[in-house]
């Protein structure tokens, strides 16, 4: 890296070193705390920062910091990016790819095994605990898909753009599987964090036109159609539900 001054593309590894106080009383000392970080530019003078676990790879939610902040408190690392984060990362997402393959081809058991992997290498990938949900209740095993859906719904990171599609695809097959009320939980959660997603509030209106709370299918749909009056699938809903009487 080159003299802060003239640095544009800060992506990369960074260290932050802070003092903690530990133990009491007259035992009380302090000790130099070192953590790192992986870093993404968003814009000139924003960056996303996220922890590397004990595997190297960046793990959970991200934060925002200035460019300010992150030339006077942090410290580039960049032997440590190309020796050990990038090769992890890269094996991390060919794992991924292969689980992706297999569950793409039917091989739901290899499928679930690659995604296992991947969560060897950070337990709280997001498309890991998707793939192995989904794979689960490809088989037909509700319960431990309902373990898969009691860790996702605590986790604060899935429904962001890359995983939407899986997002997506899981909260379809929990409905599929009967799984009401969890699809439900889960498209509300997901509605909290994205309220502008029609698609979203028309999957939660099918879930609970499922569970027959045709009151809340038509709350639903009304929201969607008020983000997207041109959805013609929450107009034929809403259609559905007038020639029926239903709500």
């Amino acid at each position: 890296m080159t003299d802060n001054n003239t640095i544009k593309d800060l992506s990369g590894v960074f260290s932050r070193q802070r003092i903690a106080k530990v133990g009491t009383g007259t035992t009380t000392r302090r000790v130099a705390q070192i953590g790192y970080y992986f870093v993404e530019q968003v814009d000139d003078n924003l960056f996303q920062i996220r922890p590397l676990n004990s595997n190297f790879v960046p793990t959970g939610d991200a934060t925002e910091v200035g460019r300010d902040e992150l030339l006077k408190e942090y410290t580039p690392e960049p032997e440590m990016y190309h020796k050990q984060v990038l090769p992890n990362m890269k094996e991390l997402q060919k794992t991924l790819a292969r689980a992706d393959r297999h569950r793409q081809q039917g091989n739901s058991f290899s499928a679930e095994m690659e995604y296992n992997n991947s969560l060897k290498i950070d337990e709280m990938n997001v498309r890991g605990n998707f793939g192995i949900g989904l794979c689960l209740m490809q088989r037909g095993e509700t319960e431990r898909a309902n373990d898969v859906f009691a860790r996702l719904i605590s986790m604060d990171a899935p429904f962001d753009g890359e995983h939407k599609h899986m997002f997506n695809d899981f909260g379809i097959n929990l409905r599929k599987s009967k799984m009401i009320p969890q699809a439900v939980e889960y498209y509300s959660k997901a509605i909290e964090l994205s309220p502008e997603d029609e698609h979203l509030r028309y999957n939660l209106a099918r879930a609970h036109f499922e569970d027959k709370q045709y009151g809340k299918v038509r709350e639903q749909l009304a929201k969607c159609l008020e983000i997207n009056p041109d959805f013609s699938e929450a107009q034929k809903f809403v259609a559905y539900l007038d020639k029926n009487k239903l709500g």
